[in-house]
């Protein structure tokens, strides 16, 4: 399968520093959790022991998120896509410890691994808490959640799956916002934003934003049955 070559980039990679915990990890548990980037269509039922319905978080940053929802709902599968080393090495550390058999990760960009590894109607929900705003209007072109992109999101999901976003950037939410009511797959079942779901954890993005004085607007997105 053609992967299509993506010419802007809606990351940076950071230079955080990697943890002796998490350099373990990537070594010694890649090959146990990890899926490597391919081109090939994953058996989304096939990655984990177990099949149930899977939601896909994409750039999960540490993890923390991450991690607890595959704890605390263990009758979901979770694959998270992150680039960032530091984080993906923390998250591979907790399946390890927590034996979390319904997460599992790939390193890699998000667009990408959509395009080439996630099947046409094989996600139940995708999550996308707190992506890089990019606030600077010139940088606006590298949002990750634009109309294209969105699409790509709505042809992965299955019937009745789910989209969810969360950000503490105002113009960021309503352009998200936009961008589904524009997508035929999808409808809002919200007049404008959604309200807060209890069982997401906050992030610490989302704890910035509140000292910030940043109103937090969560976007929820249903795909229809057709």
């Amino acid at each position: 399968m053609a992967v299509k070559k993506r010419t802007i980039r809606s990351y940076v990679l950071r230079s955080g520093r990697l943890s002796t915990t998490a350099a373990r990890a990537l070594e010694e548990y890649s090959d146990l959790y990890a899926l490597r980037f391919d081109t090939q269509l994953l058996d989304m039922n096939g990655i984990f022991p177990v099949a149930r319905p899977v939601i896909v978080e994409i750039g999960f940053g540490m993890g923390h998120v991450t991690v607890e929802l595959a704890r605390n709902y263990p009758e979901y599968n979770y694959l998270g896509i992150e680039v960032y080393p530091p984080g993906v090495g923390r998250v591979l550390n907790a399946i390890h410890t927590m034996n979390l058999e319904n997460l599992r990760v790939i390193q890699a960009d998000a667009a990408q691994v959509l395009e080439a590894m996630i099947p046409i109607e094989s996600v139940h929900g995708f999550h996308v808490f707190f992506p890089d705003p990019w606030p600077k209007k010139k940088h606006h072109k590298r949002r990750l959640l634009q109309a294209g992109f969105l699409h790509t999101i709505a042809e992965r999901l299955q019937a009745e799956g789910y989209f969810y976003a969360v950000t503490d950037w105002e113009d960021y939410a309503e352009q998200i916002l936009g961008a589904v009511d524009g997508e035929d797959l999808l409808v809002n079942p919200y007049d404008g934003f959604a309200p807060s779901r209890q069982w997401r954890p906050k992030t610490s993005f989302q704890r910035k934003g509140e000292q910030k004085d940043h109103p937090i607007r969560e976007i929820w997105a249903e795909k229809w049955r057709q």
